[in-house]
């Protein structure tokens, strides 16, 4: 039966109840497709076959017609899908049918049993251990969180809206962070008031903080802020624009040095003296706040997914402690001078201020590009490029999660002490295959997901308003969120009002197009429309929906690093191997480039730029793949130039894995066990460092493992990476 035949069944004017309380349209060809797929796993497929399904797929039709003129629940279809299967003998087919009814069923069951889910944990299931790559599964920590990560995942799954849950465990939406929310009220991720809180004070336990008298308490300060923000929400956390706001302390650090230079020095000699011992105490400040980072452990069993925000500031302090923080990860962590993972580095290029040779800080761009070279960050920030795209200017939230522009009642811009309160991604690849490339049926389908989602993400922010301000002191009471409530307060006053961002995310462009117009579509303008035209829907329906509800719903191109094998897995076990969707074992990060393809920097950056501009604006990234750079920073210097008009946020991906057997440095093998030295063979985790983007930020493949599907990602950058040089455009 082919999909024009099936268009032209009379549908019936009936209403499916689904086991979830939904009212659905019932689909005669969903029928046929059952039976197609129950009987493509047990005989040949052939045009007599094709007749009989389509013979008993009829009957069934006509007798549910019969028997329920209005409604029929979805079990009473699937009973009579198997008995009319029994009555043509076709029992091969009937016994698969049940049986894939059945093992649905127990999917669903086994979602919410706690005992399953924790013997999953202590056998080990990587789909469990590994399902964030800054965990680290081995210690206890981590393994208390993500016991009582079980629990709290199964109880938010049956805090759900039903028709929300059973989305999420088919694979048609994902609820992230399960583990957390709903069960506990927590918020996402943030960009947190560091000024603020370290000009006002705060209070951490019993210990009420003053505000710093040095640059080097600044810091210790800010690592434990770190620490309990990542311990009260469950994202990443920003230190947005950090050298202008410890400048302040760093000046403080100046005028005790030159009241010491007054007693012990010549007084021609004074300020160089009080500069060099502030100098170093900048110095050694930014490298006790990266250690402390990189040794913190949240109570979520993690090191804090931290960034730092920095480049706009133009003092003589701002300029040092930009520098500091670009030699300190220069020199890399411990006696190894190992690459360091967090914090996150974000650097904001400006044209005047270090864009262009001649500009006051271009210096320091060098110094970044150099880093970058040999240590992956710091990633950049187009100045103009994110006003353009976000309404103001700031760093993202952690990873690529942006805020919009914000004023509050004196009509100031705000951007610190704000937050994210979740993300649901909806599953596109799965959209376009359940289409069958009937471009209406795509729509269709398209729109009822994005209305599960829309409840998904109400429910999100519903739940989050139900914590108080005593259950996150250091959030709603102290100044991480800006505004302090008292303990009584409401923390709905730092959501409300678009003040906090709330994200629909999406994933699969690239297998999206690929269902239409085959694996080759980013040369054809017609897909290539089309995938713009998704996310223009997107965007349409959170403004629709931010105008409904007075919170700011926002496009989050969704860095799938886990998701990236969920939703592929599922898939594969609903359609099969499908070439350039299933077949890869992992989909592709929102919209980027499909990373098999070989495209130079400048065409990637090309084709990539639309897609924030057509509405993706409440998170993105851009990365390109380049050959081994360190001897090469002009190289990288082209790419970042050509990139600040067209893209807001771009990182580097380059070779940095280094051996410490033979010393080799470069680009590491991807294996079936980990990443081996291509010189040596070493693949022991002591002894080689192997560092790779994951999703947006560095990860430790070697140390943590990942996700299949992640490492087969990685696998595919690798391939066309090795041997490729960087291309010029007209060259």
């Amino acid at each position: 039966m082919t999909q024009e035949t099936l268009k032209q069944v009379e549908q019936p004017e009936i209403k499916v109840i689904k086991r979830d309380g939904r009212h659905v349209d019932f689909d005669t060809r969903k029928i046929y497709s059952a039976l197609l797929k129950a009987s493509s796993k047990v005989t040949r497929m052939s045009p007599l076959v094709e007749a009989k399904l389509e013979a008993i797929s009829e009957r069934v039709v006509a007798e549910i017609s019969e028997r329920f003129p209005t409604n029929v629940k979805i079990y009473e279809i699937q009973n009579i899908v198997e008995h009319e299967l029994l009555a043509a003998n076709e029992y091969a087919i009937a016994q698969e049918y049940i049986h894939y009814r059945t093992k649905r069923d127990f999917a669903r069951s086994q979602a919410t049993d706690i005992n399953f889910t924790i013997d999953k944990l202590l056998n080990k299931d990587q789909t469990v251990v590994n399902e964030n790559a800054n965990k680290d599964s081995d210690v206890f920590n981590t393994q208390r969180d993500l016991t009582a990560g079980i629990v709290g995942k199964s109880i938010g799954l049956k805090m759900l809206p039903p028709h929300v849950a059973n989305a999420h465990q088919k694979g048609d939406i994902h609820y992230h962070d399960l583990d957390y929310s709903p069960y506990t009220p927590m918020t996402n991720c943030c960009l947190i008031d560091f000024k603020g809180m370290l000009s006002k004070g705060f209070k951490i336990g019993n210990a009420e903080v003053e505000s710093p008298k040095s640059i080097q308490t600044a810091t210790a300060q800010i690592s434990q802020i770190i620490a309990n923000v990542a311990s009260s929400q469950y994202g990443g956390c920003t230190a947005d624009r950090i050298d202008e706001f410890l400048a302040p302390y760093a000046e403080l650090n100046y005028a005790k040095h030159m009241k010491d230079a007054k007693r012990w020095v010549a007084e021609d000699q004074r300020e160089q003296y009080a500069l060099e011992k502030t100098k170093k105490d900048i110095y050694d400040a930014m490298q006790s706040l990266e250690y402390e980072i990189n040794t913190l452990f949240t109570s979520n069993g993690q090191t804090p997914f931290t960034s730092l925000g920095f480049g706009l500031g133009t003092s003589w302090f701002e300029r040092e402690i930009q520098k500091a923080i670009l030699e300190i990860r220069l020199k890399g962590l411990g006696s190894e001078h190992r690459t360091a993972i967090f914090p996150k580095l974000i650097f904001t290029l400006k044209r005047g201020l270090n864009l262009e040779e001649g500009s006051p800080n271009y210096d320091i761009k060098q110094l970044a590009l150099e880093c970058a070279t040999k240590r992956m960050y710091p990633d950049v920030l187009s100045y103009d490029k994110i006003i353009d795209l976000t309404g103001s200017f700031k760093a993202p939230m952690g990873c690529r999660s942006f805020l919009q522009g914000w004023k509050d009642e004196n009509g100031q811009d705000v951007t610190s002490g704000r937050m994210n309160l979740g993300v649901v991604t909806m599953n596109l690849p799965r959209v376009a295959m359940e289409s069958n490339g009937d471009m209406d049926k795509f729509w269709q389908l398209f729109f009822e997901r994005l209305a599960i989602a829309k409840d998904a993400l109400v429910y999100r922010v519903e739940r989050v308003k139900e914590a108080t301000p005593a259950n996150a002191p250091i959030l709603y009471q102290y100044g991480a969120f800006g505004k302090r409530l008292s303990k009584n307060g409401h923390v709905d006053e730092l959501f409300k009002n678009r003040r906090a961002t709330v994200s629909l995310g999406y994933i699969g462009l690239y297998e999206v197009a690929s269902v239409f117009y085959g694996g080759d579509w980013e040369g054809n303008t017609e897909a290539k429309d089309f995938t713009v035209a998704i996310v223009k829907a997107m965007k349409k329906a959170c403004e629709e929906w931010s105008t409904e509800y007075d919170y700011h719903f926002s496009v989050y191109s969704t860095p799938s690093e886990s998701l990236t094998d969920r939703f592929c897995r599922l898939d594969t076990e609903k359609f099969g191997i499908v070439e350039n969707i299933t077949d890869k074992e992992y989909y592709t990060n929102s919209f980027h480039y499909d990373v098999r393809k070989d495209p130079t920097p400048f065409e990637k950056l090309d084709f990539e730029k639309v897609y924030p501009e057509a509405g993706a604006s409440g998170g993105f990234i851009h990365y390109c793949e380049y050959p081994v750079l360190q001897q090469n920073p002009k190289a990288l210097e082209a790419v970042w130039d050509y990139a600040y008009d067209r893209v807001g946020y771009l990182g580097t991906n380059t070779p940095i894995d280094k051996c410490y057997q033979c010393y080799y440095e470069g680009d590491f093998t991807p294996t079936e066990r980990g990443f081996m030295c291509p010189n040596c063979g070493n693949s022991d985790p002591k002894t080689v460092d192997v560092v790779k983007r994951t999703c947006g930020y560095l990860g430790n493949p070697q140390a943590r493992p990942m996700v299949h599907g992640r490492h087969k990602e990685i696998a595919a950058r690798v391939k066309h990476m090795n041997g490729s040089t960087i291309k010029y455009p007209g060259r």
